[in-house]
């Protein structure tokens, strides 16, 4: 998948705060990404993140 800086990505799993969309922060290799529920920062690989993302929003559109 293709990742931009400024996307929403919806995750299969939520997160602890209850969250499923996360903000993406910055792009590579490693990906940072903002949940939007309780604003954690989290860095992962862009493979892994590949694996657990289920639709990405673009907010150029």
């Amino acid at each position: 998948m293709k990742y931009t800086v400024g996307d929403i990505i919806v995750t299969k799993k939520n997160h602890i705060c209850g969250s499923n969309e996360w903000i993406v922060l910055r792009t590579g290799i490693e990906i940072k990404i903002q949940c939007k529920g309780c604003q954690r920062e989290v860095m992962m690989l862009k493979a892994e993140l590949d694996r657990k993302t289920v639709k990405i929003n673009d907010q150029t559109s």
